[in-house]
C-alpha cells in the first residue's frame, strides 16, 4: 500500500500542527501542537482524536513551540505509548513548556471555577500535570544530519531549521516515498541562533507558510528605532514597558536587542524584569555550555545577554508587585499572544494608565488579546471582565524569525531533488495560497495549500 499524508492540523491555520503518515499499518505522527486563536480553533482541541492514539507508533517534533508540542500530553492521556523522537534542546525545551501548560490550564479552570466564568461545569484543564510527566518519560534524543532508524523501512533524519533553540526540519523516508516537513523556518540570519540549513529533497514538501504573503522590510533607519523611541518616550512620561514576547526564543532576542540598545545609549538605563518561570527556564537553555554550538559564532554563550539591571521574577508577590511599577521599567512576560500567564495580570492594571505602553513583539494570530490590541480594539476582556485600553501599543516586526515569502521561496529552491508536490500549511489561507502561487508560478511547482482533514497519498 503507498504511503498516505493526512493534515490533522496547521492546515488553513497558523496553529495546531500535526501531520500524520501511515503506510501499511504504521502511523507517524509529524508534531503534535494545539490549536490557538479564536474559539472555534480552541475547541477542536477538546474533539476526539482522528485516529486512535494508540494506533500511533512514533512522533516526530520539529521544535518546541506549543503549537507543535503543546498536545502530546492529550495525545499520552487518551492512550498515545510511543517514543517522541526530537533534537537534544527541543526535549529540553518542551518539558519546559508542557510542564508550564499544564500548571497554567490547572490554575485556570481553578480560576474559572471559583469565579463562575466558565460555561463547564466544572471547569477542565486539556490536560494536567500528571499527563506531562508521563509525557516526557517518552522523549528520545536524535541528533542533527543523521539518519535515524524508525524500523521497518522507515527512517528520519533532522536538519538545522534556525528558528528557534533546537528547531529542525524532517525528512521522513517511508517504504514507498520521501516526505520533508520544513517546520517552522527561520531568516536567512537569526540575532541569537546559527542559520538554517538547507535539507536534502524529497518527494513531497510540507512547507509553512506563516508569512508566505508577506516580506519583512529593512528598517529604514538604525535597527529598532521605533522601539527605542517608544522607550524614550514612555521613560519621560513616567510610565512602563510591556512586551508580551514568547517565552522560548522571543524573550531572548528581545533581551539581546535590549543590551544592544542599552549599550549604544539609544534607551535609557531602566530596570528591565523578566516575569516568566517558563522564560527564565528556556534562558537557561540558551545559555547551558551544551548548546554553544547552536548559538552564531560571533556570540558568547553567556554574554548575549547583558542588562546590568536585568531582574528575574519568581515568586507570585514579586509578580504582584510588578502590577504597579513604583518607577518606569521593561516589564518582559509570557506568553506572546496574551492568550494566559502572568502578562494577563500586568495588561489588566498597565492598559488603563495612558503614560504606559504595549510593545507586541511577534506574529499575534486572530482570536488573541494580542491581535485584538494590534486592531486598536478600546476595551480588551481579561478574566471575566472589560479593561479600558488607553496604553499606547506598537507592533515591532523586527523581532520576527519567521522566514518570509522571498525567504520560504529560497529555501524551497535550494531543495534537491526538487519536489513533485508541495503542500503549504501552518498559515491563514491567504499567506499559504500566495505562497503556493509564487512556488508555482516562480518555481514550477505543483504547490497548494493543504485541506485540514484531507488524505493525500505520498509519489
Amino acid at each position: 500500500m503507498a504511503s498516505r499524508l493526512t493534515f490533522l492540523g496547521g492546515a488553513g491555520t497558523v496553529t495546531g500542527s500535526k501531520f500524520l503518515l501511515a503506510d501499511g499499518g504504521r502511523r507517524v505522527l509529524v508534531d503534535a501542537g494545539v490549536f490557538q486563536g479564536e474559539k472555534e480553533l480552541r475547541e477542536r482541541n477538546w474533539q476526539p482524536f482522528p485516529v486512535p492514539p494508540q494506533s500511533i507508533d512514533l512522533v516526530l517534533l520539529t521544535h518546541a513551540h506549543t503549537d507543535h508540542v503543546g498536545y502530546l500530553p492529550a495525545l499520552v492521556r487518551d492512550g498515545f505509548a510511543g517514543v517522541v523522537l526530537a533534537t537534544e534542546a527541543t526535549c529540553e525545551l518542551a518539558e519546559i513548556v508542557l510542564r508550564d501548560a499544564a500548571f497554567l490550564a490547572e490554575r485556570d479552570a481553578e480560576y474559572a471555577a471559583s469565579h463562575g466564568y466558565s460555561r463547564h461545569t466544572p471547569p477542565l484543564p486539556l490536560f494536567t500535570e500528571a499527563d506531562v510527566e508521563r509525557t516526557l518519560r517518552l522523549l528520545r534524543v536524535v541528533d542533527y544530519d543523521e539518519d535515524e532508524d524508525l524500523g521497518e523501512g522507515w527512517t528520519a533524519r533532522w536538519t538545522r531549521a534556525g528558528h528557534i533553540l533546537g528547531a529542525a526540519s524532517i525528512r521522513v523516508r517511508t517504504p514507498s516515498a520521501s516526505v520533508l516537513f520544513s517546520g517552522d523556518l527561520g531568516r536567512h540570519e537569526h540575532p541569537v541562533l546559527r542559520a538554517r540549513e538547507v535539507p536534502e529533497g524529497a518527494d513531497a514538501v510540507v512547507v509553512e507558510s506563516t508569512y508566505g504573503d508577506r516580506e519583512h522590510h529593512d528598517p529604514s533607519g538604525a535597527a529598532h528605532e521605533p522601539l527605542a523611541d517608544l522607550i524614550r518616550r514612555t521613560a519621560r512620561r513616567g510610565g512602563s514597558v510591556l512586551i508580551p514576547a514568547f517565552a522560548v526564543d522571543r524573550t531572548e532576542v528581545v533581551l539581546q536587542t535590549l543590551t544592544n540598545l542599552m549599550r549604544d545609549g539609544r534607551i535609557p538605563d531602566l530596570p528591565v524584569f523578566v516575569n516568566s518561570p517558563m522564560a527564565l527556564a528556556a534562558l537557561g537553555v540558551y545559555r547551558d555550555p551544551r548548546f554553544a554550538g547552536e548559538l552564531r559564532p560571533d556570540l558568547d554563550v553567556t554574554g548575549f545577554v547583558d542588562l546590568p539591571r536585568l531582574h528575574e521574577v519568581h515568586s507570585t508577590e514579586e509578580s504582584i508587585a510588578l502590577n504597579r511599577p513604583t518607577m518606569p521599567c521593561v516589564i518582559i512576560s509570557s506568553s506572546g499572544m496574551a492568550t494566559g500567564g502572568r502578562v494577563l495580570h500586568h495588561l489588566e492594571h498597565l492598559l488603563p494608565d495612558s503614560r504606559n505602553a504595549v510593545v507586541l513583539a511577534g506574529y499575534q494570530a486572530a482570536g488573541t488579546r494580542g491581535r485584538a490590541l494590534l486592531d486598536g480594539v478600546t476595551t480588551l476582556k481579561m478574566h471575566g471582565r472589560q479593561v479600558a485600553v488607553r496604553a499606547e501599543v506598537l507592533q515591532d516586526e523586527e523581532f520576527s524569525v519567521h522566514a518570509d515569502c522571498s525567504e520560504l521561496l529560497d529555501w524551497l529552491a535550494a531543495l534537491s531533488p526538487a519536489p513533485t508536490t508541495v503542500f503549504a500549511v501552518h498559515g491563514t489561507p491567504e499567506s499559504a495560497s500566495a505562497l503556493a502561487g509564487k512556488a508555482h508560478d516562480r518555481l514550477g511547482l505543483a504547490a497548494r495549500p493543504a485541506v485540514l482533514g484531507e488524505t493525500v497519498p505520498l509519489p
